[in-house]
């Protein structure tokens, strides 16, 4: 398939993302001074803005490559879960998927910036799991938005939104009707993927996940370690980024390791989101390894150039496609 059929085949994708949904909230001011209360900066604000966070960029980053993405996830029945329904339905999202619960707050990561520098980060969240309530209503909405859908992504941030029960059951239910999963897991979860298609870790994630350790400058060692974690794991193929170092993946009985491109970074919030975001894609229209790595990892990287979490954009995405291809 060439670039551009690709890039055109994504426009007819939808997108089921099952996990943790919230805010990212964000201060943007100025630092003149030193407060005379504490030593710590003043910052004088100059804008407020909310954007989706978590599974909900990676919802943007889907709709900015032209999929249509369905967030399934439990959030509080509060003002920010207000906000969240009404940032979805500001940006054209379904909203159908979303549960707001009276149990729970809705999770809002608020950073306070001035000029391109974070000043501090306030999280406000509940982390403890959903009641069996929620999770049988949450797997029920699963089951029926998965009808319609091309491909599964399972956005796990160790809110609470998703458990062994809920995966297991959203997973054998899109092996019944052949829909592809793949997985961008955090630690509380992270041995409860068995049977999923391809499960994205970062560097940090895997070596945690798994207490292992190798050098990710040994692509030796790399080989490795992923083969063994595909199998400890139980999943069809793994895919992880390795910062600086590129990424590497192991599915479908092909090995590749790609680069990272020379960006400059100014921001590394969200490129996973954006990585796997562009993963599933690929991954739904059958695309090689190879191609679901390359692209992948040319899409973290871009996102890295801007402030903030922000989703990728898919004619510039497209542009560098074809110049790597």
């Amino acid at each position: 398939m060439q670039a551009n059929q690709i890039f055109e085949a994504f426009n007819n994708l939808r997108v089921l993302i099952v996990g943790d949904v919230m805010i990212d909230s964000y201060i943007f001011g100025k630092v003149d001074r030193i407060s005379p209360e504490a030593p710590i900066p003043v910052v004088n604000v100059k804008r407020k803005e909310i954007r989706l966070g978590g599974a909900g960029n990676v919802a943007m980053n889907i709709k900015s490559l032209g999929g249509t993405p369905i967030l399934c996830s439990v959030v509080g029945n509060d003002a920010d879960g207000n906000d969240l329904i009404k940032l979805l339905e500001e940006s054209h999202l379904p909203t159908e998927g979303i549960i707001q619960s009276n149990n729970r707050i809705t999770t809002v990561k608020q950073r306070v910036l001035a000029g391109s520098q974070h000043v501090v980060r306030i999280d406000s969240e509940m982390d403890g799991p959903i009641t069996t309530n929620e999770r049988q209503q949450l797997i029920e909405k699963a089951h029926s938005l998965a009808n319609s859908c091309d491909v599964i992504i399972f956005e796990d941030y160790d809110k609470g939104a998703l458990d062994v029960e809920s995966i297991q059951s959203i997973v054998s239910f899109a092996k019944t009707k052949g829909i592809p999963t793949i997985v961008d897991p955090k630690k509380r979860n992270f041995l409860h993927y068995q049977g999923t298609d391809i499960f994205k870790p970062n560097l940090k994630e895997l070596k945690e996940g798994l207490k292992i350790d190798f050098d990710a400058k040994n692509l030796e060692e790399v080989k490795t370690a992923v083969a063994s974690a595909k199998q400890t794991l139980g999943v069809n193929g793994l895919f992880l980024t390795l910062s600086e170092n590129g990424v590497f993946i192991d599915y479908q009985g092909e090995i590749h390791h790609i680069p990272a491109h020379l960006r400059s970074i100014t921001d590394v919030s969200g490129a996973g989101d954006t990585v796997v975001s562009i993963a599933a894609m690929c991954l739904a229209l059958k695309l090689s390894p190879k191609t679901i790595a390359a692209m992948s990892n040319l899409g973290g990287g871009l996102v890295c150039e801007y402030v903030g979490v922000v989703p990728i954009e898919k004619e510039k995405l497209k542009v560098e496609f074809q110049k790597h291809a």
